[in-house]
């Protein structure tokens, strides 16, 4: 977990020279012109008696292979774990990081078209892909397969969720929704469907043929990509 910081052991940012100051440069450069490490060093505030803001910010950063699109998927647990990096600091970098992801998905104000699994994916990998534990998604598309809304349907643990037929099917009526696209996550990484993924699935696309209602695919998301059910010919 990370350490408790005493107020009068921290590096202020206004005590460092006049060229290290993250918040200067920007006031002076804007966000564009900072570094990785030195925009995580704003958020983070202060560093310790062992490292500045700066180089605090370096470290998380390295310990995720210098990705920020890993330092993301971390959890404040995770965040924590690096010394120097309380509770205060790992929640404000977590949501700083999620507020980054949903104005990522905003700024697009056409609605995507789905033509392939791959674009299903695009759209679906931001909001699932680096869960902690399984969830089932749906994507709504209107009769032109544009999509419409991502609703989730429940939340599990590690190794399953509850999908609920009725359920899946009242959000789709309710948004009179022409076709779904089925998502769920594998925290795991395991990309290999199961048996009742499979029995869902069929037993889906049969409910969903009684109220025309058509069921496109059934992804199965991890960090590291995703398994189409439609591409494998199990739909």
């Amino acid at each position: 977990m990370g350490t408790t910081e005493e107020p009068n052991e921290r590096l202020r940012i206004k005590d460092w020279a006049e060229d290290d100051k993250p918040r200067e440069r920007l006031m002076k450069l804007g966000a564009k012109a900072l570094s990785d490490a030195e925009l995580i060093a704003i958020l983070l505030r202060t560093g310790t008696t062992e490292h500045t803001a700066v180089d605090l910010s370096k470290l998380i950063l390295s310990r995720n292979g210098n990705d920020l699109d890993r330092v993301g998927r971390s959890t404040v647990a995770d965040l924590r774990k690096i010394k120097g990096v309380g509770k205060v600091k790992a929640l404000t970098i977590a949501a700083a990081l999620e507020l980054g992801m949903r104005r990522r998905e905003a700024g697009s104000t056409e609605r995507p078209w789905i033509a392939t699994s791959a674009d299903a994916y695009e759209v679906l990998r931001g909001r699932v892909a680096d869960l902690p534990v399984e969830e089932f998604w749906l994507l709504l598309l209107d009769r032109g397969l544009r999509v419409t809304e991502l609703c989730r349907i429940s939340t599990g643990g590690m190794h399953g969720t509850v999908a609920d037929p009725k359920v899946i099917f009242k959000e789709a009526l309710d948004r009179r929704s022409s076709a779904i696209i089925l998502c769920h996550n594998h925290p795991s990484g395991q990309l290999r469907p199961s048996e009742e993924d499979l029995r869902l699935t069929r037993k889906l696309v049969e409910g969903g043929r009684l109220i025309d209602i058509t069921v496109q695919d059934h992804l199965i998301v991890t960090s590291g990509g995703y398994y189409s059910f439609a591409d494998n010919g199990l739909m």
